[in-house]
């Protein structure tokens, strides 16, 4: 019973991080990983998955954690924008989320033109500046998507 109690929270902490993975106030992928880590420690479970697998995803989860914070950046700097660019862009998606999966894919995008628009910059180039912005959160989010989507799979594999 209370081996079922443990893998009940844990399956809670890879909800929490797979929904964590789209929302941007969540950690995602680092509750993703701890709701693995933590089979590992369940009696029943602790021999279904090895400490190699656990410590190979622990290190892809911090990489695309960094990296998810990083491509925006760098995407808008390619691009020739600025931090309000990409603070434009986290607003956006903020927005977004609360509108759907159109607005989460759509809200980088008119964050980052808004706050280009903002800084004073004419339409084609605060167009180009905020199309690096979205550039670098699509591919933060499919590489956050992708990492949470093997953690799941061993997740599952794990307790069956």
């Amino acid at each position: 019973m209370t081996d079922l109690i443990w893998i009940i929270l844990s399956a809670l902490l890879l909800i929490v991080g797979a929904v964590g993975t789209i929302a941007p106030i969540l950690p995602g992928l680092p509750l993703c990983w701890a709701g693995l880590l933590a089979l590992k420690f369940i009696p029943t479970t602790q021999n279904e998955i090895s400490w190699v697998t656990i410590i190979i995803l622990g290190v892809v989860t911090v990489v695309i954690s960094i990296l998810d914070n990083v491509l925006p950046i760098w995407g808008t700097k390619k691009k020739g924008g600025n931090r309000k660019v990409v603070w434009g862009a986290t607003i956006g998606l903020l927005f977004g989320f609360f509108i759907g999966p159109w607005g989460i894919i759509l809200g980088p995008f008119a964050g980052a033109l808004i706050g280009v628009l903002i800084t004073g910059s004419k339409l084609k180039p605060a167009a180009k500046q905020a199309s690096g912005a979205f550039a670098g959160f699509l591919a933060g989010l499919l590489l956050k998507l992708i990492t949470a989507g093997f953690i799941i799979f061993f997740f599952i594999r794990t307790l069956l």
